[in-house]
């Protein structure tokens, strides 16, 4: 039994429309990874993963990723979506007095959206990237 290092993220979850993958995968792992649908591997192989190394993760492509490159053409084709954790500063209400807390809130942004964002402010606010989902839909036409 070969046991594998860090597996936290490293998943892949279907539903009727969409494809669900942790984005703590290497290139490389992503690849080999069976339980991945053939299609969704193959357009990473193809497409994506010329213009990124094998030991990159998904997270570091995605959060590093420019508005203005083809790749977010071929995610928005996808119609990809990612969910990201941010820190936001959550106040009580007025008539509390307690004060401001800072918290991780999940949200769902799509690839484009998260491009447009710099690497400096996505560290500002404090972009956790968690997940990318692809529909299925969208891979059969592709």
């Amino acid at each position: 039994m070969q046991k594998k290092g860090y597996e936290d993220y490293k998943y892949c979850v279907q539903d009727t429309g969409r494809v669900y993958v942790g984005c703590k995968y290497t290139f490389s792992e992503f690849l080999e990874d069976e339980d991945i649908p053939f299609k969704l591997r193959m357009i990473m192989e193809r497409y994506i993963q010329p213009e990124a190394s094998p030991d990159d993760t998904l997270e570091t492509h995605l959060y590093y990723l420019q508005a203005d490159s083809f790749l977010v053409k071929i995610y928005r084709q996808m119609k990809a979506k990612v969910r990201v954790n941010v820190m936001e500063e959550k106040k009580p209400a007025f008539w509390k007095k307690e004060p401001a807390r800072k918290q991780y809130v999940t949200k769902q942004f799509t690839v484009a959206e998260l491009a447009g964002l710099s690497p400096g402010e996505k560290e500002r606010k404090g972009y956790v990237i968690q997940e990318l989902s692809v529909s299925k839909l969208a891979l059969a036409a592709l």
